[in-house]
């Protein structure tokens, strides 16, 4: 059986765990009363359930056990295997202070410390940062600076995801096209450890906006954004960071720009105010885009296009063949949503 099959199976079996378990979750929900009730800070209009995360998590999960199950981890060396699970169980990790928060709203100091303590372990099973790509430079090799890289990387992505969620479908959508992005980079790669954690993630994230786009009826929660944030960000390290190509290197901060620049641009913006940088407000993308008079869904769907634009540069800088024609095709998609964008803007 060829080996790109156990990505094919990863990606439906996570898929069809998420669209069968997702109404269980959100009946449960419903009846312990876990629901995320609207307020100033926030869009949508009605209490709506918070723990889809949970479907997220458990079809990954079970994906990457019926994968190890029917043999697909066997080709692979022990030392691959073990940053499987390094970023499989630092997953399980993240999406358990992240459920934790949803059920019992931890302070946001308790949620940073497990985060820092947990990605310390993921770095110390084999999911480290050992190379940077420094313009002028070329390639740093990192020493004893790999650890706090690595933990800055896997908590800053984890925490840029849930920033992120705050429209329907958005996080889940951007996660779900960096993931494939990830997928497909990794294949050509022949990094095959990091394409079924990419496949299992992308088949579970696409599958959950079934019930998660506008207009929403699940909401991931904390869980299910931290556990995606950090499974990307693992994935980018053991798939693409780990080669010394500096087109490699630079890879996953491509794939996952949308989510860094607005995490980046909002932490400078609040400084800038004298603020402190956690003290949520409206100065997201997603909220920028709302002033300016764009529906939610436009907004959503603009997002999702400035993703795979994104995605597509990172095809075409990994040599992909074809990337240059799928960074042109996303260029013009990307281009009509602009237009449409600032038609609506000019509206309002």
């Amino acid at each position: 059986m060829p080996y790109q099959i156990y990505h094919l199976i990863a990606f439906l079996v996570s898929a069809l765990v998420v669209i069968w378990t997702t109404p269980l979750v959100k009946t449960i929900g419903v009846k312990s009363g876990k629901l995320d009730a609207p307020s100033d800070r926030k869009v949508h209009q009605r209490p709506i359930v918070r723990l889809g995360g949970i479907s997220i998590f458990l079809g990954s999960l079970f994906a990457l056990l019926i994968v190890w199950w029917s043999g697909g981890f066997g080709i692979l060396s022990p030392e691959t295997e073990w940053e499987i699970w390094g970023v499989t169980l630092g997953g399980l990790a993240f999406f358990a202070i992240g459920l934790a928060d949803d059920l019992f709203n931890l302070s946001p100091f308790l949620r940073l410390l497990l985060q820092i303590i947990f990605a310390t372990l993921a770095w110390a099973m084999g999911v480290h940062i050992d190379f940077l790509s420094i313009p002028g430079i070329g390639l740093v090799q990192m020493g004893f600076l790999s650890l706090p890289i690595t933990i800055i990387w896997l908590v800053g992505m984890a925490n840029a995801i849930n920033w992120i969620d705050g429209l329907d479908g958005l996080a889940a959508g951007v996660s779900g096209i960096a993931a494939v992005v990830m997928l497909i980079v990794t294949l050509f790669m022949q990094q095959s450890a990091a394409a079924l954690i990419a496949a299992a993630l992308a088949g579970g994230a696409l599958a959950f906006l079934r019930y998660n786009f506008n207009p929403a009826q699940i909401f991931m929660g904390d869980g299910g954004a931290y556990y995606m944030g950090f499974t990307l960000a693992g994935v980018g390290v053991i798939g693409l960071v780990k080669g010394t190509a500096v087109t490699a290197v630079l890879l996953p901060y491509l794939i996952l720009a949308v989510p860094i620049v607005d995490m980046s641009t909002v932490i400078l913006t609040r400084l800038r105010k004298g603020k402190s940088p956690f003290l949520a407000d409206k100065t997201h993308l997603h909220h920028r885009l709302l002033q300016a008079g764009l529906s939610h869904r436009l907004t959503v769907l603009f997002i999702y296009a400035l993703t795979l634009w994104v995605g597509s540069l990172a095809l075409a800088f990994a040599g992909i063949p074809s990337g240059i024609a799928y960074a042109i095709a996303a260029t013009s998609l990307l281009s009509y949503a602009s237009w449409h964008v600032w038609r609506h803007a000019r509206q309002s």
